[in-house]
């Protein structure tokens, strides 16, 4: 498992430096976003360039950006959106709305998606079976985009009982900065709710025909007994992983969602960035997208190790 984590992690740290890489050469390639004489920060935005080297070979300003990164942790500074700011430190402004809004979401979605796709399995091949299938399929092939309108339009225009975008403000722990994030985290549980669904009523059901469940049933268990104990522990090797993945993948928010409901989040920042355009903002926030997706999946893989110590990853046995 060590060696395998190490070989993993490394080829994480490569996928990274060369999507980071590619993105890089491939706006340098641009003409950079033009700045009026007349504006405050043109001093300082033309000053920054030429010490990021714009006038240089492609390779060498890709150097300067590596070795400012790695020696002082230093993106660079905004020049069209949030003109002479510092990128890193709007990220990090814009990550806890980000982070709160995915919390509530994956809270409230993993409970109800286990439960559901438990209470199909238990009801194989009949009319409620077909009916939570059925409306799975569905809602996952729904882009989330269209439950966000279709909440906006029942829930804040038709019934009015939500505001129609997150309230502006940093107190996320009111009631009525929750209640306007409710739409959003409505709009993001649907997928991660059918999602669970699917993947618990296929595990469970193919555990529940297994033979080992036979044998506890034989042994005087109820059906419940032999569900609760031996079932649904079997099917957390698969079930738990995608639940660690959905903790880690909650500060990579959802892009739409945020513009959607006007969520002052990093996926708004990054949509705004591709817009304006802000290259600086742009790298950093592909940057972390990538890292997220990367270490999502490396903890996936992992966590199955740990949960079912029968599984050795990475091994050729």
């Amino acid at each position: 498992m060590i060696k395998y984590t190490i070989q993993r992690v490394l080829f994480m740290l490569l996928t990274l430096f060369v999507i980071i890489g590619m993105c890089f050469i491939l706006i340098r390639l641009l003409p950079p976003p033009p700045v009026s004489p007349d504006d405050i920060h043109y001093e300082i935005i033309e000053a920054r360039r030429e010490a990021m080297g714009y006038n240089k070979p492609l390779l060498v300003q890709f150097g300067l950006f590596l070795k400012a990164v790695f020696t002082e942790w230093d993106w660079g500074i905004s020049d069209k959106l949030y003109v002479g700011q510092d990128v890193f430190d709007l990220f990090i402004g814009k990550m806890p709305a980000t982070v709160i809004v995915n919390l509530y979401s994956i809270l409230f979605s993993i409970p109800i998606g286990i439960l559901l796709g438990i209470f199909a399995a238990l009801k194989k091949n009949t009319w409620i079976d077909y009916a939570i299938s059925t409306l799975t399929m569905v809602v996952i092939s729904v882009p989330s985009f269209v439950y966000a309108f279709l909440i906006q339009y029942v829930f804040s225009f038709k019934l009015g009982w939500l505001p129609f975008v997150m309230k502006a403000g940093t107190d996320y722990f009111t009631w009525e900065m929750f209640k306007s994030m409710l739409p959003a985290v409505m709009a993001l549980s649907f997928g991660v709710i059918a999602g669970f669904t699917r993947t618990t009523r296929a595990e469970l059901t193919e555990v529940l025909t297994s033979e080992f469940m036979l044998l506890a049933r034989t042994k005087g268990l109820t059906r419940t007994q032999a569900t609760v104990r031996h079932a649904l522990k079997n099917c957390m090797v698969v079930i738990l992983p995608s639940i660690f993945g959905q903790f880690v993948g909650i500060m990579s928010g959802s892009l739409i969602i945020e513009k959607i409901f006007s969520i002052p989040g990093v996926g708004q920042l990054y949509i705004n960035s591709i817009n304006a355009p802000d290259y600086p903002l742009f790298i950093l926030n592909t940057a972390f997208y990538t890292a997220i997706s990367l270490v999502a999946a490396i903890i996936v893989d992992i966590s199955y190790g740990f949960i079912d110590p029968r599984i050795r990853m990475g091994s050729k046995k």
